[in-house]
């Protein structure tokens, strides 16, 4: 299956807005595929800046699509910043600080 970021995308809201770090509130999302138990889901996802700090919730591989994103591990105290091409694996549980810094649009993989 062909992923193509072009698609349209539909309103989400995983994040609180009070995580957001500026006036856009902007989140939205494509699933073009979920599992019939709902465990397994890939798509793209938008999101505005924002600043959240919790364990990661679900095991994620993920491919920045444009924008940027700061994902600081607890565990070793190690900032990474992901940009367009970048990809990289959240396990479900790491406790991480994640703030978008430019409109994000990644694809996404959780399982």
């Amino acid at each position: 299956m062909r992923l193509n970021p072009q698609v349209e995308l539909t309103p989400s809201s995983m994040v609180p807005l009070e995580a957001f770090t500026t006036s856009d509130h902007t989140e939205s999302e494509y699933v073009y595929y979920q599992s019939e138990d709902e465990k397994t889901i890939c798509g793209v996802w938008k999101c505005a800046p924002c600043l959240e700090e919790e364990p990661w919730p679900v095991e994620e591989l993920m491919t920045v699509i444009s924008g940027a994103v700061n994902v600081t591990y607890k565990s070793n105290g190690t900032t990474e910043t992901y940009t367009a091409g970048d990809s990289f694996y959240l396990p479900k549980g790491e406790d991480v600080i994640w703030e978008i810094t430019e409109t994000l649009t990644k694809y996404f993989m959780r399982g």
